[in-house]
């Protein structure tokens, strides 16, 4: 899953989505008549909806400050995890963090993973009681530098020193699920509790792969060129949806076998795609342009929300839409003019969680909301 697709973005969390996560930077986002909806104020109250925003009900603030993302719900919909950067809370960059659903109030969220290297993509195992996450700090114990730029390309690094943790609510490393070199990170699990799904550079390029919860059975899923990631299970478990980068002409592929080896991908051109658990029955569901990302299943199985910037000229602004899975019924959800992505339904399907830079003071802060969902 967090947190961050151009020059003018910032990671919010790296690797995440789990998905490589694009960030918006908002220093130029200011509160003025023209940009009513961007954190206008009435009365000193910031808003935080959009009349356009006709799926969401009693949306609710859940973090102030700092750069928070990929927030996803514990199976018993009680408690959320995250990951942020955020110096108040001694996290120079992404830490892994807890909170219930109705936030963490006045007081810094429990910290979950070790408070070395950096960290992405955590997801709540069955029972509650553990969760797994990627991180560096095996390698070493300081935040890896996270190159943005590349020939004045805007960037993602995939850090050969990422490994998946699984960890208990104290914080205590209970197992280490992937020991193989390279890249191993975007693990998300299977709403029925018996399958992990990642992404890893163990083939020579970036494919999903799944294992048993318990690490065991190692299988690969995709296999054709391209960044494949940030891929989550059907409510049924059945199937993965995930985002994907597939370079198409002659020089894109150069381009993306020469970044790779480097340890870079360019995330500005991706699509949503859909498959089987195995890789059987491989579609593609969107065909817009820019970068669409960060998906997840509808409670229906039938619809899919992911984030886009598709929309906008320029591809500065991302909000969440939905779409069928047979690739028609494209849908606006959130409309914040800057950032809302990371979208992910309770189990329940009674509520969705989400981040974005709605109400935050024309700064560059990314906070984490949740609201409940209606037809």
């Amino acid at each position: 899953m967090i947190k961050k697709i151009f020059p003018f973005l910032i990671c919010l969390f790296m690797m995440a989505a789990c998905t490589s996560s694009p960030k918006v930077d908002t220093s130029s986002a200011k509160e003025t008549k023209e940009n009513p909806h961007h954190s206008a104020k009435t009365d000193d109250v910031q808003t935080i909806t959009y009349p356009e925003e006709k799926n969401l009900a009693n949306i609710k603030q859940l973090t102030f400050g700092g750069d928070n993302a990929e927030a996803y719900f514990s199976f018993d919909d009680k408690n959320l995890v995250f990951q942020a950067s955020n110096k108040k809370w001694n996290a120079e960059c992404d830490q892994i963090f807890k909170m219930s659903i109705d936030g963490h109030g006045d007081t810094s969220p429990p910290l979950l993973s070790t408070g070395e290297g950096r960290t992405t993509c955590s997801y709540f195992m069955p029972g509650n009681k553990e969760i797994l996450y990627a991180s560096t700090h095996l390698a070493d114990k300081a935040c890896p530098e996270a190159p943005r730029s590349h020939n004045g390309k805007y960037v993602w690094p995939i850090f050969e020193s990422f490994d998946i943790f699984v960890a208990d609510l104290e914080g205590n490393i209970t197992k280490q699920l992937t020991k193989e070199p390279g890249y191993d990170a975007e693990a998300t699990v299977s709403p029925d509790g018996k399958k992990i799904v990642f992404t890893s550079t163990r083939s020579g390029d970036l494919e999903l792969y799944t294992m048993d919860i318990d690490g065991s059975n190692v299988k690969q899923v995709t296999s054709g060129l391209g960044y494949d990631g940030g891929a989550f299970f059907s409510p049924d478990s059945k199937q993965l949806v995930f985002r994907s980068s597939r370079p198409k002409t002659d020089e894109d592929v150069k381009v993306y076998k020469d970044l790779l080896k480097q340890g870079l991908v360019q995330p500005s051109k991706m699509e949503i795609y859909t498959a089987n658990v195995d890789g059987s029955n491989l579609k593609q569901v969107t065909n817009l342009g820019g970068a669409n990302w960060a998906p997840y299943f509808h409670p229906s199985g039938k619809k899919i929300l992911f984030a886009s910037n598709h929309h906008v000229k320029g591809g500065r602004q991302f909000n969440i839409f939905s779409i069928n899975t047979d690739g028609t019924g494209l849908k606006q959800i959130t409309y914040d003019n800057t950032f809302d992505a990371f979208p992910m339904f309770s189990f329940d399907g009674k509520k969705l969680v989400f981040s974005s830079n709605r109400n935050n003071g024309g700064t560059r802060d990314t906070n984490v909301f949740i609201a409940d969902w209606v037809e």
